[in-house]
């Protein structure tokens, strides 16, 4: 972003500018914008001639010859292959991409003193938060309000069964059983506040 006393001193400036904008290592605009800056129809030699540019002029009429970004992908180094691995965090499980050359023990990615693969815990039937809890506990993935409870005490459920739906970031998230079985708990209502962990519902798994 440029400023000048007129339209000409702007220009004159871009141009300095981006001729000394150096990006490397991905693609940019520059040089379009180097030609845009330097081309008569945008940029009049003449200050007191009317520039012929308009909202269309790219689409229509501007000659684009300015040359392949030396930063583009063609001067990258070829990406390594990667690996993937799920961890839990705060109670939910992710998927992570780590270079293939990381050692994670176990005979995977390599050897030596790298980064060691632990199974993920697996979730506890009690409450990280807001009190024990008997049974399956469904806790909150993060913080938010919960906007609607659909299952009451003594309802069955299903594994993938959406039984509350919590608002995050001003998008909702719904909740599943995550086990088949019986809801023995509800500890939310709508509107309640949750923060990452609180259980919301206690679920007696089927047997």
């Amino acid at each position: 972003m440029v400023a000048g006393r007129d339209r000409q001193q702007a220009l004159e400036r871009s141009r300095g500018a981006l001729a000394e904008c150096e990006v490397e290592g991905m693609p940019t605009v520059i040089p379009f914008h180097r030609a845009v800056v330097a081309d008569p129809a945008f940029a009049p030699a003449d200050p007191d001639e009317a520039f012929s540019s308009h909202t269309r002029w790219i689409e229509t009429e501007f000659n684009n010859t300015s040359p392949a970004d030396a930063g583009g992908p063609a001067s990258l180094p070829e990406a390594e292959e990667r690996q993937k691995l799920v961890v839990e965090v705060g109670g939910k499980r992710i998927e992570v991409s780590l270079p293939g050359g990381l050692s994670l023990g176990g005979g995977t990615g390599g050897s030596g003193g790298g980064a060691t693969r632990k199974a993920a815990p697996k979730r506890s039937g009690a409450a990280k938060s807001g009190g024990a809890a008997s049974g399956d506990s469904v806790t909150a993935p993060t913080q938010g309000t919960i906007v609607k409870v659909l299952v009451e005490v003594g309802q069955e459920v299903a594994a993938t069964d959406t039984v509350c739906v919590l608002e995050a970031m001003k998008m909702e998230n719904n909740i599943a059983a995550g086990v088949d079985g019986t809801v023995a708990e509800v500890k939310v209502e709508a509107g309640a506040s949750v923060s990452n962990g609180d259980v919301v519902i206690v679920i007696t798994p089927a047997e």
